[in-house]
Parts: C-alpha cells; structure tokens; sequence
C-alpha cells in the first residue's frame, strides 16, 4: 500500500465534487487542482555576510523537507555592493506528495502559531489563479529551533493552480483548509 497525504484524500472525496458542482464542469478533469508550491526567501544582508545565506537554505530545507538552492544575483547593482554571481536568497519548489504534506502542515501547524492570527486575505491572487503570501517569521514552523536562529526574516510562500479564475482558486484553497478572513461575494 502505497503512502497518501491527508489533504490528496480530502480532495479527491470532497473538494473535486463540490468544486464541479459549484461551477458546473462537465468532466472531472476542468475541476482546478494544486500544481506546485514554491517558497523563496531574500536575503538582504547577503552581500554583508555570506553565512545568512547559508542559514537560509539550511532552514527551508527543514520547513519544506526538501533542498532547498541558493538563488544567485543575475546583474550587479553597484549602490547595494552586489555583484553578478553573489547568493542573495534561497528557494524551493514543492510537488506531489511534498507538496501536499507541506500544504497540511502549513494550513494546520504554522499559521495558528502566527501572532494576532485572524485569516489570511483572500486579495493576493494574481488573477491566473494563483495565490500568494508572505510570512513575515520563519519561526511560525515547527521544523525551527528558535535558539538556533540567527535572525528573523520572511519568505514568499506561492500556490500555483490551474484554476482559470482567481473565484475557482479561492473556492479550491477554501475547500482544502486555508483560512481566509474576509470572504468575496
């Protein structure tokens, strides 16, 4: 028996057939489903300190459970003392079962443990149908030992889909779990 992410089950059972009632597809095929989640981190202080860098990939390894790549600068930026070449950041593309584990751990573990935590806004689509979201601490995952931090920095967490509307995407990110505050009418 092979392994099944909890959130893949509740999709399959409850979301695929709300999702094509709601909007009247015609085949289970139209029904949007989650294609990716990419994560990535900027690390301003890069140029000062290249072991920010180094923590950096070390720590989305841990939170994504996947390794994590150090982005590199593509042009050089004399008034930030950035060179083409540097590291500047790290990043992460999640699929499949990945994917889904880091989706349920995120939706379930990390954003209660957000300070004054009332929802996530539902107005950072980008009207493909893909959502996005920063987080302002890493240390919202448990994954991180906060004595081992160095130094508190966010990351962009993106949800791409392949829903045609920025309504379906929201409808399937509702359905699986995510707690948007202010619902569109």
């Amino acid at each position: 028996m092979s392994y099944e992410p909890r959130l893949v089950k509740k999709y399959k059972e409850e979301v695929v057939p709300k999702l094509k009632e709601t909007f009247n597809y015609s085949s289970v095929m139209q029904v949007p489903k989650l294609v990716k989640i990419t994560m990535n981190q900027g690390v301003g202080l890069a140029t000062q300190d290249k072991k920010l860098v180094e923590n950096a990939v070390k720590e989305m390894t841990l939170i994504s459970g996947q390794k994590a790549v150090a982005t590199i600068a593509s042009k050089s930026v004399s008034n930030f003392k950035l060179r083409e070449g540097m590291p500047i950041g790290s990043k992460v593309t999640l699929r499949k079962e990945r994917m889904w584990d880091f989706l349920d751990r995120f939706i379930s573990v990390a954003l209660p443990r957000v300070r004054d935590f009332r929802g996530i806004s539902d107005k950072s689509f980008d009207g493909r149908g893909n959502y996005s979201i920063g987080i302002k601490e890493q240390i919202i995952f448990p994954e991180i030992n906060i004595d081992q931090v160095s130094k508190i920095t966010g990351m962009d967490i993106n949800f791409v889909t392949t829903a045609n509307t920025d309504a379906e995407a929201l409808e399937l990110l509702k359905l699986l779990g995510m707690p948007f505050k202010n619902q569109r009418n």
